[in-house]
């Protein structure tokens, strides 16, 4: 269903009204296509203090193709702006995080992107551990006031580990990163696989969408193809038809299978033969209802298809080896997961112990695989799902986030393929939001 919300407050009937009555205004958001493969305009690289990874860092933003700055000056509008906070390691130290950042925040242009980069707070110095634990909370609240469609993250690496960054870099500098804002991204020091080609960093590669028959499940798989994976679209058998036609759009191959049978595991390794390198647990189903009316049929199959099948079908498929050393794992979680919903505990806990999975696993998966294991957190997405809610909790849904809007299912899609990317080795044990940065959960 379209946003007409949207629509008229880009007419200047709606900008004087929305002005006048302190309504949200939303921008429209640029999203990749073939014509805006990335940023247009200057990309300015600033410090906050003495950083040893300056050098290093300026050279690997230059290789993202942006025309890259460490003069204001000379980027009157930037499209980007990269601010090196690693070498902050005191309160007194944020003073400069002001300082390089006040002068120019206003002149980033429309559908900008900011990225502070620092490092994980020091378990044993607690005076790092504040002022780099305070850059989250800068960057949170940046991402609340720069508005226009604009978005911040908070991007930590490792000390001294910057190559590890590219990937995620140019992720988070490019139209691909529409819909996130005020995201904090923690990365190991684990070094990144090769690509050849950026514009198609799948190639070669098999990946398996779960749920992949419509909606988020489709564009997710549709991306992946784009980006050069093979790609195996898995959805129940009662939509064998639409599954068959999404799988032939895409050059694919169709498994039509209910996830949470017993013999899923074999059948998917029966459908690669030469082992999965991706592998996308987006099947999940909603029987909501408040606990109190809740039967234990509407409990037991939420929590069954959307957190059991991937547990049971990620540790098969594991054991078995079915995903290739240098896999992917991501699993989809929800902002339900995060702050709850009323009338869906089933889900909520659901998507919260996908959370869980995450956060245990990847570590051992890595180390005992050579599998990272992440998860994509979607906000409120314009889907056939949530076109059904009433009127007034879509508005709500739609409006409460710092973008103003509802994302759309290419934007879970663009952030799972930054996970699949073999460049993304740094990225494990991470749970992104796609939302907007939603106003909920923080």
């Amino acid at each position: 269903m379209a946003d007409r919300y949207l629509h008229f407050t880009g007419t200047a009937p709606g900008r004087f009204l929305t002005r006048r009555l302190g309504l949200p205004r939303p921008a429209p958001l640029r999203r990749w296509s073939p014509g805006t493969p990335s940023l247009d305009g200057p990309l300015l690289h600033l410090t906050a203090g003495d950083s040893a990874i300056t050098r290093e860092l300026g050279a690997l933003l230059a290789a993202t193709g942006l025309d890259v700055t460490d003069r204001a000056e000379h980027a009157e509008r930037p499209a980007g702006i990269v601010l090196d906070a690693t070498a902050v390691t005191a309160p007194g130290g944020l003073t400069a995080v002001h300082a390089a950042l006040h002068p120019v925040i206003r002149s980033l242009a429309p559908g900008g992107r900011v990225v502070v980069v620092g490092v994980r707070p020091s378990a044993d110095d607690h005076h790092q551990a504040a002022a780099q634990q305070a850059l989250e909370g800068f960057t949170r609240s940046l991402g609340k006031e720069v508005g226009r469609g604009s978005t911040v993250q908070l991007l930590r690496i490792a000390p001294g580990a910057v190559a590890p960054a590219e990937s995620t870099l140019r992720f988070l500098l490019s139209p691909r990163s529409a819909y996130l804002s005020g995201q904090v991204i923690e990365l190991t020091p684990a070094a990144p696989d090769p690509v050849a080609d950026w514009t198609a960093p799948l190639a070669g590669r098999t990946a398996l969408v779960t749920g992949a028959a419509r909606g988020i499940g489709a564009s997710v798989a549709g991306v992946l193809a784009r980006d050069g994976a093979r790609v195996i679209c898995l959805d129940v058998p009662q939509v064998r038809d639409e599954l068959a036609r999404t799988a032939e759009e895409l050059g694919g191959t169709a498994l039509p299978l209910d996830i949470t049978a017993d013999d899923a595991a074999d059948r998917i390794a029966a459908a690669a033969p030469d082992g999965l390198d991706v592998l996308v647990h987006n099947a999940g189903i909603t029987r909501d209802r408040r606990l109190a009316n809740m039967p234990a049929e509407r409990w037991t199959s939420v929590v069954d298809v959307n957190l059991d099948s991937v547990l049971r079908t990620t540790d098969a498929l594991l054991k078995a080896g079915t995903v290739n050393r240098g896999g992917r794992i991501v699993a989809t979680a929800s902002i339900a997961g995060i702050a709850g919903n009323n009338g869906q505990t089933n889900y909520a806990a659901s998507k919260a112990g996908i959370i869980g999975l995450v956060r245990a696993l990847a570590p051992h998966a890595a180390a005992d695989h050579g599998v990272t294991v992440n998860a994509v957190a979607p906000g409120f997405i314009e889907t056939k799902m949530t076109a059904a809610v009433p009127l007034l909790i879509r508005e709500a849904g739609r409006r409460m986030n710092s973008l103003a809007q509802g994302g759309l299912p290419v934007d879970v899609a663009e952030t799972t393929a930054w996970f699949a990317q073999p460049a993304s080795t740094a990225v494990n044990g991470q749970i992104v939001r796609v939302c907007g940065q939603s106003l909920l959960g923080a």
